[in-house]
């Protein structure tokens, strides 16, 4: 597990970056595998969630999912009882729901603004970084009365530049965005290409004016036995792969 120093400071919110350990999947999924849309057995999916749900001492049913398509669209939870939701991002001032990310590459930040008691919850992929997840969502909390000042926003682990290999169409997009997008390629031995996600995403937070910003720096790649990785299971030529999550909740006073 992993924890923001910024926000765990907070008194008004819970919050973790799960790891893949201490869970009951088994095999590739081995063995906290929250990813409701993997190949895993269901039972231990169930059996997962419900070890995230008792570190927040709430039900599971309490864990607000979202059907992730790598999308830039963002969603204001406002009641209890809900399906999956459709989105990338969700935001809520709700204190009776946990909002959940899941990653196995892709970056998990989680937001707080603390003038509004505003949570919430972003996953960024290149595509919805490209296409303004993080801005869409800045954009939500300030609609709801959120202050830019008052947001603290974690970067959780995910896959580094080094094992971040592209082709040159995927250069080409973020380009046309973007000349200074440049900054974040380097090429590589191969004469190939590699993407800082991380940057990107730290700069897009940054240039929307929040400076309360840390990192978990772990890459999902690299670290085996810690985090689930699709571009490591691509390489190994499994099937599947398990899902990571990460949670921020509100704390009912």
């Amino acid at each position: 597990m992993y924890y923001s120093q910024n926000l765990k400071k907070n008194k008004n919110i819970q919050h973790c970056f799960f790891s893949r350990r201490n869970g009951t999947s088994t095999g590739i999924y081995k063995s906290l595998n929250c990813g409701l849309g993997s190949n895993d057995n269901k039972i231990n999916i169930k059996k997962n969630l419900d070890i995230v749900s008792k570190q927040f001492k709430i039900d599971s049913k309490q864990l607000i999912f979202m059907n992730q398509t790598h999308s830039n669209k963002v969603v204001m939870v406002k009641n209890d009882n809900l399906t999956k939701i459709q989105s990338d991002a969700m935001i809520t001032v709700n204190d009776n729901i946990a909002l959940c990310v899941l990653t196995a590459d892709c970056v998990p930040i989680l937001l707080f603004e603390e003038n509004k008691k505003i949570i919430g919850c972003i996953h960024a992929g290149w595509k919805g970084a490209v296409e303004g997840i993080i801005k869409n969502t800045i954009n939500a909390i300030k609609e709801i009365g959120g202050n830019i000042e008052k947001i603290f926003a974690s970067v959780g682990p995910c896959i580094d530049q080094k094992n971040y290999e592209v082709k040159d169409d995927f250069y080409l997009r973020f380009l046309e965005k973007s000349k200074k997008n440049e900054s974040f390629f380097l090429r590589n031995s191969k004469n190939g290409l590699n993407f800082d996600l991380r940057g990107y995403v730290n700069k897009n937070l940054k240039d929307l004016g929040i400076i309360k910003i840390d990192n978990i720096s772990v890459d999902s790649f690299t670290m085996k036995n810690e985090y689930f990785s699709h571009r490591r299971a691509k390489k190994l030529g499994e099937n599947d792969y398990g899902r990571c999550i990460s949670v921020i909740k509100k704390i009912v006073k």
